[in-house]
């Protein structure tokens, strides 16, 4: 799943959006504001037990401070939050596993030990280890770092993006019509300017309005079937092919959340909800006849 795809138990594609490398950077500087008052405290109880104990129960001393800053936090809150640090949760980020479901101990654990190792504090050549984190991360096209790729985990967005504009209303009359609609054909640029043109008829003056409202019916009327009712004003058919395009996206990025809600093992939001609140009323003009599909 190297591009963010999940294929659930249904066979139904789920996109998850990978977190790349500057969200990720956000939610590790937002760890690590935590991470450094916690390793200062510790350090006030480990240096005075170092100094007063032989060199061995120091390197002893040693090795439990790092476990407990650097390997015990995040493989905790990893395991117990799944996958959800203070940082990522801020974002809204998550790990989850690669097949999309939420990770585990040993996750978590993979994860924290590859950190320590090569990343972060990066015991091994720290310069070099953290340049090929970095080289990782920008190369690796999901934004994984080489701890996801041991583990076989991926950072997720967990908050979609609201992708639409002003949407018309759909026109009650044409309601039962437009559910039959075919839109298969109808490509996304006409698409985007005919909600473009809905938005702004009432500042364009005619005839360029009828001429333009014309023009891109002929071409929407080309592209989609059944032919509008008989009479149908352009600026009601125009309004209608948007706004039950709108709805199917909608109802379709609905069904997705749901499972990847499923997957993730969070609630699903509402379909309904997200149904009942689109659009925001369709401005109409001066009414022209749609004409016949060519």
């Amino acid at each position: 799943m190297g591009d963010g795809t999940v294929v659930d138990g249904e066979a139904v594609a789920v996109e998850l959006r990978p977190a790349r490398l500057g969200s990720r950077t956000l939610a590790f500087v937002l760890d690590l504001s935590l991470q450094v008052p916690f390793a200062l405290l510790v350090a006030t109880v480990a240096v005075p037990l170092m100094l007063s104990r032989s060199s061995a129960f120091a390197h002893g001393v040693v090795v439990v401070a790092t476990v407990l800053v650097f390997l015990a936090p995040p493989v905790l809150v990893e395991t117990l939050t799944g996958g959800r640090s203070v940082g990522k949760l801020a974002l809204g980020l998550r790990v989850v596993r690669v097949d999309g479901g939420p990770i585990g101990f040993r996750h978590a654990l993979t994860r924290a030990l590859v950190g320590l190792a090569v990343e972060w504090p990066g015991l091994l050549v720290p310069p070099l280890s953290w340049l090929l984190c970095l080289a990782v991360m920008v190369g690796e096209r999901s934004g994984r770092r080489l701890g996801d790729l041991a583990a076989g985990t991926l950072v997720v967005h967990e908050r979609s993006p609201q992708s639409w504009g002003w949407v018309p209303t759909m026109p009650p009359r044409l309601a039962g019509w437009a559910q039959r609609l075919d839109l298969t054909g109808l490509d996304d640029q006409l698409a985007n300017t005919v909600r473009h043109y809905l938005a702004r008829n009432r500042r364009i003056g005619e005839p360029a309005r009828t001429r333009l409202g014309l023009a891109l019916a002929s071409k929407v009327a080309a592209q989609t079937t059944p032919p509008a009712p008989p009479g149908t004003p352009g600026w009601a058919y125009l309004a209608a092919v948007v706004a039950e395009r709108h709805r199917r996206s909608l109802h379709r990025q609905a069904v997705r959340r749901g499972i990847a809600a499923r997957i993730l093992a969070e609630p699903a939001p509402d379909p309904a909800a997200e149904l009942a609140g689109a659009g925001s009323g369709a401005r109409g003009g001066r009414g022209f006849t749609v004409p016949p599909v060519p």
